[in-house]
């Protein structure tokens, strides 16, 4: 016998997984030049030169011993150190080293937060569209998702729906800006609105409504876009950040989760957190790559890239008609399907090999993802697919 709802999950792959998976079958059978995968958010500029400098110099320098030893289960306290002045400096912000876990990329953060505040029965409000996988995050601790839809001309919350949504059961709300698969970014406004509500809503029900902020991608924004740090606007804030996109290093997975100085109970919910990562497993995040933390932080990938594939994108495909939303940050594209079923667009565009995420799983019907975090070439080439794809639709300018 097996839990038959992780065996569920484990046959059926997330959809941006099952189509990343399709697209390496595909590029074997007609060469990858010819397959335009779109599907999955792995960036294709490289890691800052410090990020492989500092390494090898660790590897150099640092005792072998020490280096490949364990750390402290939430993270060497110096590296927990830094980050807490970077925060401070940065943000303006107190940040205590005490309050800083270190975890295996968001992914992990997320689940390790989650699984610290939430019991069986309680809510999380999702703001539509989300990642995919933060519903299998909640309810895998038997929690529930609920998701409120964002009022798609502006892709800021709906307070009028989200105020509705929130329960005596509500625990937390996950909020990710810049936004995947959108591209948005939660305007100040928004922000300060979201935190009049949760702290009236947690004095109306007497007890924390959790802001948990999912933050991969906070330094890829375009121009003079602001992100506002969001523990400045609410205390009970837990930040999950990751270094994986914003210095390319998914596949290292490395980043921490912050629980906010101010938040109620702030070293209880902290200790949460450190059980949280002992019953998951998720101690000593790999050590090599915690300290090199230190030496990248505020640094980001060759971001003009994303830029260039952003507005070539962006302009190709809004001249053909589609219908896009204009991103300010991460590296993804949110179009309207010409047709009602986004999963059948989607197996259109396959026939033009342009492989694109249906936008279902994401909470919000009838889109589909870009994921424009490849070569600017691969852009160039697929454009008339693009193209080709419109005019079948009859929607072509």
């Amino acid at each position: 016998m097996v839990n038959e709802k992780m065996r569920d999950l484990g046959a059926r792959r997330s959809v941006i997984r099952e189509l990343f998976e399709y697209g390496k079958k595909r590029k074997a059978e007609i060469g990858a030049e010819n397959v335009f995968d779109f599907s999955i958010g792995n960036p294709s500029v490289p890691a800052p030169d410090a990020v492989n400098e500092s390494l090898l110099a660790l590897i150099r320098e640092k005792d072998p011993v020490a280096l490949h030893g364990y750390t402290s289960a939430q993270g060497d306290a110096g590296v927990r150190r830094a980050i807490a002045d970077y925060i401070e400096t940065t943000h303006g912000e107190k940040a205590d080293p005490d309050l800083i876990y270190l975890t295996v990329g968001a992914a992990a953060s997320l689940t390790v937060s989650l699984t610290a505040i939430l019991e069986a029965g309680d809510e999380v409000i999702l703001l539509a569209p989300f990642f995919p996988e933060y519903r299998v995050f909640v309810e895998r601790t038997g929690a529930h998702a609920v998701p409120v839809l964002c009022d798609t001309k502006s892709f800021q919350p709906d307070f009028e729906a989200l105020e509705a949504a929130i329960t005596e059961k509500t625990r937390a709300i996950i909020v990710n800006s810049p936004n995947n698969p959108t591209g948005a970014v939660l305007t100040r406004e928004s922000i300060e609105c979201l935190a009049a509500l949760l702290t009236r809503k947690s004095e109306t029900y007497g007890n924390p409504i959790y802001l948990i902020a999912d933050e991969p991608y906070r330094e890829l924004v375009y121009g003079d876009v602001e992100v506002p740090y969001l523990p400045s606007f609410y205390p009970n804030t837990l930040v999950c950040y990751s270094f994986s996109k914003s210095v390319s290093l998914p596949g290292e997975r490395i980043g921490y989760i912050l629980v906010s100085p101010t938040a109620s109970e702030a070293v209880s919910l902290y200790q949460a957190v450190c059980g949280a990562g002992r019953a998951l497993g998720f101690v000593c995040a790999p050590a090599l790559f915690q300290y090199m933390i230190p030496y990248v932080l505020g640094l980001t990938s060759d971001l003009t890239v994303y830029d260039t594939n952003r507005k070539l994108l962006y302009d190709a495909l809004t001249s053909y008609g589609y219908e896009v939303v204009k991103p300010d940050g991460a590296f993804y594209l949110f179009v309207k399907a010409l047709e009602p079923d986004a999963n059948a667009f989607c197996e259109a565009a396959k026939k033009e090999e342009l492989l694109l995420v249906a936008s279902d799983s994401f909470g919000c019907p009838g889109y589909v993802r870009i994921s424009y975090c490849v070569t600017t070439e691969q852009i160039e080439r697929s454009l008339p697919a693009f193209e080709r794809l419109a005019k079948t639709y009859g929607v072509n300018k």
